[in-house]
């Protein structure tokens, strides 16, 4: 009987440890899993520069990390953020500080900008003209029919001083109609951002958001003159407020404020204005 009882032991206390490691197997199975899902991340973007910056500046430097990086390509400005609310995406790029701002109050959505990247500025483009100093008396001018765009190139025209605005008016929220002085009596001719490029053949002057001109294969250097940015109109890489403060969100600001970032964007992106934070 004591050596049935010994036995019976031992195969009970093997049949534990059997439990035990299997667990632990099972344990550290489901950890490589989660470790292995955290790795993997999913970008947004509209198609164009800034899809291309993920693929040639951002992704490499995550891949370096070891994340395996999907991009999802939007042919909206709508899609982007909704898909990251609902958790589709874990980050995009493609919009501004204002718009994002604007976009998540009026969607109650808690989104948050990362990090701003160098983005293609507004330009102001002419066939007929060489120079600004060409420019002649009652020139034709056609400008983004939005207020955000109006806006920024009413600020450009200003500071080559083409026009000058209503100083107790705030800038970024400027009109035609706050010019106070026109000394070139320009013809303001309000289009949809999306006619600009074309309109460089048929107007005499042409502002052209950035990521327009791109997509209408235009030079960013052949303009006349380009915006001297303010970061709230660059773009940003946007996530959920929730994980502004994750690994992931922390190594893609890591990978972006790396040389070789700037390096890939001086070499294939050039025009692009960089943030406050790169010209320190």
């Amino acid at each position: 009987m004591k050596k049935f009882l010994l036995t019976l032991f031992a195969v009970v206390l093997a049949a534990a440890l059997a439990a035990c490691g299997g667990k632990e197997k099972a344990e550290n199975a489901d950890d490589s899993a989660a470790t292995e899902e955290s790795k993997t991340l999913t970008f947004g973007a509209t198609a164009g520069p800034y899809s291309d910056m993920l693929k040639k500046a951002i992704i490499p430097g995550l891949e370096e990390k070891g994340y395996k990086v999907e991009v999802t390509e939007f042919s909206d400005y709508i899609q982007p953020n909704n898909a990251l609310n609902s958790g589709d995406i874990d980050a995009n790029l493609f919009q501004h500080i204002v718009y994002l701002e604007n976009f998540a109050q009026e969607n109650n959505m808690d989104l948050t900008d990362l990090i701003v990247v160098p983005t293609a500025p507004l330009g102001i483009y002419s066939n007929k003209y060489k120079s600004l100093d060409e420019i002649e008396d009652g020139a034709s001018i056609t400008i983004p029919n939005d207020p955000v765009n109006a806006a920024r190139t009413l600020i450009v025209l200003e500071a080559n001083g083409l026009v000058k605005m209503n100083p107790d008016i705030e800038p970024l929220k400027a009109s035609e109609k706050d010019v106070v002085e026109n000394p070139k009596n320009l013809v303001i001719q309000p289009l949809e951002a999306g006619q600009l490029p074309r309109s460089v053949d048929s107007a005499d002057l042409a502002a052209v958001p950035g990521n327009f001109a791109i997509a209408a294969n235009m030079n960013l250097l052949d303009a006349l003159a380009l915006e001297e940015m303010p970061d709230q109109f660059r773009n940003v890489v946007a996530v959920k407020t929730e994980n502004q403060d994750k690994q992931f969100a922390k190594d893609i600001i890591e990978v972006i404020e790396s040389d070789k970032f700037e390096e890939v964007i001086d070499s294939d992106f050039q025009g692009f204005g960089k943030p406050a934070w790169m010209q320190q």
